[in-house]
């Protein structure tokens, strides 16, 4: 039996959750400049396949990669860290 690799994850933050069974997810992570030093930030989206809907925008999640779903969807929601307030 073949050993599945690991599965990149990533926690970030809800941006949208107007598409049916899908989120947006947007990592925001402090980089240092190269040359000047100061720390810029940096952020990534994720579209997200959400099974039960439930996300709401500003939620902290964990995703998870898995197989492609669709043309931009190739992550999926693990676990809802925190709801927004």
């Amino acid at each position: 039996m073949e050993k599945r690799n690991l599965r990149k994850e990533r926690i970030g933050v809800v941006t949208s959750n107007k598409m049916m069974k899908s989120i947006v997810v947007a990592e925001v992570k402090k980089v240092k400049h190269p040359m000047y030093g100061k720390f810029v930030l940096k952020t990534k989206k994720y579209v997200a396949h959400d099974e039960t809907n439930d996300c709401n925008i500003g939620d902290t999640v964990k995703i998870m990669e898995t197989r492609p779903m669709s043309k931009s969807k190739c992550w999926r929601l693990v676990e809802i860290i925190e709801r927004a307030k």
